[in-house]
């Protein structure tokens, strides 16, 4: 997948990247980065030597038809782990264990720790289940990543990317050793997720926002629906309004052809 997706892909986009020395030739990593467009997970592996391992969701494996098992084979084939969100805990449980899985055998795995794409290209606060807790039972150094105007290429929605050259800025690798066997702390899984997106904005240049990205999107849903009925509001209002300036306007003809006619009546008998 590297020769036939990889390199096309940074031939066509030429991504720049800076401190690919901090990622390890060998041994276990945690890469975790901001998420700005569906891309993020081909541009990054594809501009580094090693396999990088991404969780996804089990929808994209167990959809049926000949576009699903091709669908499955694609993200086979690029390192995606399917993840199935429909247990009691959904996908913080399974992507604890893909990740702890991954790191064992001695590989790269890559998380997002907002949880879900930026829905306005802001900087959202990290989600403390997942990358702490997988950094702290493992041990391994965790590697913030910045993601730079891959927004722009693929926004939300859109199929055919825009071609333009986006960013890819590598921070030095961070320890937790310093919290090994705690990661029952949530205080802890806490700190551990803030440092994490505390360097992974000064690598990004983001404005940063205190605010789960998936309450921001639920937010932003709310007010477009919010926006839409107004606007629909509106819309009925002037309907109403237009109708009953027509009727005044039918009534008003019709008692001036009322009062000609009146007009015209006595001169009618005096004939």
């Amino acid at each position: 997948m590297k020769f036939s997706i990889g390199g096309p892909l940074k031939l066509a986009f030429r991504p720049w990247v800076e401190g690919l020395e901090n990622i390890p030739a060998e041994g276990p990593a945690i890469l975790a980065s901001n998420h700005l467009s569906f891309s993020d997970s081909f541009f990054l592996p594809a501009v580094l030597d090693r396999k990088v391992t991404f969780i996804a969701k089990a929808e994209y494996f167990t959809t049926p038809g000949i576009k699903g098992r091709m669908t499955a084979a694609f993200f086979k084939g690029v390192g995606q782990l399917p993840v199935d969100r429909s247990g009691a805990r959904g996908a913080g449980e399974a992507a604890i264990k893909s990740g702890i899985e991954v790191l064992e055998r001695g590989e790269l795995f890559g998380i997002y720790p907002e949880g879900t794409r930026s829905p306005d290209g802001r900087l959202y606060r990290g989600k403390p289940g997942g990358l702490a807790r997988v950094a702290l039972a493992t041990g391994a150094p965790v590697i913030p990543v910045a993601m730079i105007d891959t927004e722009k290429i693929q926004p939300p929605g859109k199929v055919v990317p825009k071609l333009m050259r986006p960013g890819i800025r590598i921070g030095e690798p961070l320890d937790f050793s310093r919290y090994q066997g705690m990661e029952g702390d949530r205080f802890v899984l806490r700190a551990v997720t803030d440092e994490v997106m505390y360097e992974i904005m000064k690598l990004s240049g983001q404005e940063y926002v205190d605010v789960y990205a998936t309450a921001a999107k639920r937010q932003i849903q709310e007010a477009a629906k919010a926006e839409k009925e107004a606007a629909k509001e509106l819309a009925r209002a002037q309907k109403a309004e237009a109708q009953k300036a027509e009727a005044e306007k039918a009534e008003a003809e019709k008692a001036e052809a009322e009062k000609l006619a009146a007009e015209k009546a006595p001169k009618a008998d005096a004939e």
